[in-house]
């Protein structure tokens, strides 16, 4: 029998994982004469109840395993220890907010049972979805794809399924710090496809990427897979030069034509604030990738586990 664990990052959701593992359930029950389904619930520490809660599923469903870590890591690292987690045959990554809806589940192992390694799920919005989140999606991928050689098809989530030899690739090869998990997926290869849903507006909770989470899961990926910043900080600084020289020219042309150095106070402000402001702007792009570059090499874990509950039927 095949085995599949679904994998699902925990932070502050003790509102609705009830909820989602009725519905998780609900989907999973039809399909255990071909499945051995092990739920993974990936909690990174909480400020409310969601430990308790998952201790109380746990006890009633032993497929539940609770991976408890130690302070908050992030939604792309607990996703990775819930895939180093993992021993199972395939992997499903999913969120528990019912926004990734269960029902797509069959759908994804029906494109496993083809032969794919990595079934995408490409999320589509409802006519009815707040036009900010909407908005906020379409840059977000355009900007991603402008400055990353690695091409990620709008509307990607962390909603897929991988097969064993992708997980154990993630588990061995892929243990960088700055994961982006959505262009790691696309750049590792393999026989991959996608199907598609609509994501249903949240029924319980707040999100988790506000414009700021957002803005910092863009600059992740783009320094994750892109030099184009780098070089178009280059070009920009061999522009600003060369424009200088050209500025240059024309004024010392004008002092032997006029006879005198044309007035451009305001102009000399103007400009040394511009060049100031450049060089802090690069300087900035300098310091995003060598701050990359510090935390590779503290060699820190990507994540710490305090505790694994695993499920015990009532």
């Amino acid at each position: 029998m095949t085995s599949v664990d679904i994998v699902l990052p925990v932070y502050n959701e003790q509102e609705g994982l009830e909820a989602f593992h009725t519905a998780l359930t609900a989907t999973l029950d039809p399909l255990s004469d071909r499945y051995r389904f092990g739920v993974v619930y990936v909690l990174d520490r909480s400020g409310d109840d969601s430990f308790g809660v998952l201790k109380r599923l746990a006890g009633s469903d032993p497929r539940v395993t609770i991976v408890h870590l130690s302070t908050r890591f992030g939604h792309q690292m607990s996703l990775v220890a819930g895939i180093d987690h993992s021993r199972a045959d395939a992997v499903i990554m999913m969120d528990c907010d019912l926004q990734h809806p269960p029902a797509v589940i069959p759908r994804l192992l029906d494109r496993f049972e083809d032969g794919f390694d990595i079934v995408h799920a490409i999320r589509e919005y409802d006519v009815d979805a707040d036009v900010f989140k909407r908005w906020s999606s379409r840059i977000f991928y355009r900007l991603q794809n402008a400055l990353s050689p690695v091409e990620i098809q709008p509307g990607s989530a962390d909603f897929r399924l991988i097969s064993r030899k992708v997980a154990h690739v993630f588990q061995t090869s892929i243990r960088e710090r700055g994961q982006f998990l959505r262009g790691l997926f696309q750049w590792v290869g393999f026989r991959s496809t996608a199907v598609s849903f609509v994501s249903p507006p949240r029924a319980r909770g707040t999100t988790k990427y506000d414009l700021a989470r957002l803005v910092t899961f863009s600059v992740t990926g783009i320094l994750s897979f892109s030099k184009i910043p780098l070089r178009l900080a280059t070009m920009l600084g061999l522009s600003i030069s060369t424009m200088s020289l050209a500025y240059g020219v024309w004024l010392i042309g004008e002092f032997f034509v006029k006879g005198n150095m044309p007035p451009g106070y305001t102009s000399l402000i103007v400009m040394m604030l511009f060049l100031g402001g450049l060089q802090l702007t690069v300087l900035g792009i300098l310091g995003e990738y060598l701050g990359s570059v510090f935390d590779e090499v503290k060699q820190r874990p990507l994540y710490i586990v305090d505790e694994i509950v695993t499920g015990r039927p009532s």
